[in-house]
């Protein structure tokens, strides 16, 4: 069983049609046995672009939205792991800003699959993957020494 820790751009590929879907499906599909980890932040992200698909010209209808938003909301319930953010992950992310290059809620995916991560580690699981489309946050992955996938790649 392999961890994955997904941002928001990674997880609206499950829900909508994008390059590096299919391997976003298959990797979340709960027959394979991965684990799936995201930030409870992740809830208002991926609403708000699917949202943003629909109102895009010749985007998602309101029927296919609503069904891939509520889809979506069913999967953090009962697939999921998400992960609260407190106090202590806010100042992570905060020191992250100062060492990379990252958007306040990339900072926050990181700081939680480095707190995750070290909580694996620590009960001596494997260390998880962060999977994102932003090559920003995939770069301070790396420099903070998580192992990462861009579904991008994945044709």
């Amino acid at each position: 069983m392999s961890h994955f820790y997904l941002d928001a751009s990674a997880l609206v590929k499950r829900y909508a049609s994008e390059v590096g879907s299919g391997w976003v499906k298959a990797l979340a599909d709960p027959a394979h046995g991965n684990t799936v980890l995201s930030s409870r932040i992740t809830l208002a992200e991926v609403a708000a672009a699917l949202v943003a698909k629909h109102r895009a010209p010749g985007g998602l209808s309101r029927q296919a939205r609503d069904r891939a938003v509520n889809l979506f909301l069913g999967h953090c319930r009962f697939e999921y792991r998400m992960i609260e953010v407190d106090e202590f992950t806010s100042d992570l992310a905060v020191r992250l800003t100062q060492e990379y290059r990252l958007r306040g809620y990339d900072a926050m995916h990181l700081a939680t699959a480095l707190l995750v991560n070290r909580a694996l580690l620590r009960a001596g699981m494997p260390s998880l993957t962060l999977v994102a489309s932003d090559e920003d946050l995939l770069a301070a992955a790396r420099g903070e020494g998580l192992a990462t996938e861009n579904p991008e790649r994945h044709h």
